[in-house]
């Protein structure tokens, strides 16, 4: 059987997710989808649907979609459904991870590296953070757990637009682009969002989407500035006059060099950043040109947990030049660039 995608919905209470979900459970995609819902109180989809019998958690809908509310832990209702889908019980294409609005979507990805019953079934495709134009910028002030949402997400869907001015909204992009430049934003209107938009964004597939947004630092630097310094990287305080009133803790920073890495030295030197701070590091991810391969190394990880893979060939006359961005809460970025650049061969 193949591997299940699995989305993990996120956002801040109020900022939409609801509303997504019933646009695209409505939809007339074609596909079935499970939703789990790993949120208590009063914004469940739709109360006349979920009926509240604990004896069955799951619950099948008109269009072939099922829902499911967590009781239990979201492992037991993977694993749930996982077992009745083999078993031809249930039928259904992926899963969607509704968290509640308070969660850290962290220790929800990690289940799917962790537990190895849970990798066999599925595959992380990406975490989708919703954030509400018109409350963001107090929540953010006010709450880690949004920051976190935003370090986390693979996308990053902006709501309520039409609520505020659109210079708020271009504030609100460039402080999140400072947060979490790896994750596209866009703006949705009530939950109006393409399908494709949505699914098999394969955030999380190491070899799918190998570069970080190459153009991501050159054009904040053409847009604010004339001159190009290489040193000027995302998450430094620039001359932007509206961005200082932000110093958020969740920043990103990017690794990038020429000459190759030297495969023990990055490994210890990983494994022992990863020790000390893993609960900080939100997300992190790298192409890297390693000393004795012809082909790319491609590597990512969440809190504590790492992994790389092989990606193609550097092709004839590219730039064999490694590219990481971290993305984590008040890390050294100063002892993880000068570290890293100890690590090249």
């Amino acid at each position: 059987m193949s591997l299940i995608p699995a989305t993990i919905l996120t956002g801040f209470l109020g900022s939409g997710k609801t509303t997504l979900l019933k646009r695209v459970l409505g939809e007339a995609h074609g596909q079935k989808i499970a939703v789990i819902e790993n949120e208590f109180g009063e914004e469940n989809i739709d109360n006349d649907i979920l009926v509240s019998d604990t004896q069955e958690q799951i619950v099948q809908m008109s269009n072939g979609c099922i829902c499911c509310t967590i009781r239990e832990d979201l492992r037991s209702a993977l694993q749930l459904l996982a077992a009745k889908k083999r078993k031809g019980m249930l039928d259904f294409d992926r899963v969607v991870i509704e968290t509640t609005g308070l969660a850290d979507p962290g220790p929800v990805a990690q289940t799917f590296f962790m537990d190895d019953e849970i990798a066999e079934s599925y595959l992380l495709d990406s975490i989708l953070t919703l954030v509400d134009a018109k409350h963001a910028d107090q929540q953010l002030d006010d709450r880690q757990e949004a920051r976190r949402q935003v370090g986390f997400a693979d996308q990053i869907f902006i709501s309520k637009t039409d609520l505020v001015g659109q210079d708020a909204v271009d504030a609100l992009t460039h402080r999140l682009k400072h947060m979490n430049p790896r994750a596209p934003q866009r703006a949705v209107h009530f939950g109006d969002v393409p399908i494709k938009d949505v699914f098999d964004l394969r955030g999380f597939n190491l070899n799918a989407k190998l570069d970080i947004d190459p153009d991501f630092l050159k054009e904040e630097d053409e847009h604010d500035h004339a001159h190009h310094d290489h040193d000027h990287e995302h998450g430094e305080h620039c001359d932007h006059p509206h961005h200082h009133a932000h110093d958020d803790d969740v920043k990103s920073f990017v690794f990038r060099s020429d000459r190759a890495f030297d495969p023990m030295k990055l490994e210890d030197f990983l494994g022992a950043i990863v020790n000390i701070y893993g609960p900080r590091m939100l997300r992190y991810k790298g192409v890297l040109n390693m000393k004795g391969t012809e082909r790319k190394v491609i590597f990512q990880g969440v809190h504590q947990l790492m992994g790389s893979d092989l990606g193609p060939q550097w092709a004839e006359g590219e730039a064999r030049q490694s590219k990481m961005v971290f993305i984590g809460i008040d890390l050294p970025k100063d002892i993880f660039l000068q570290g890293l650049a100890q690590c090249l061969v």
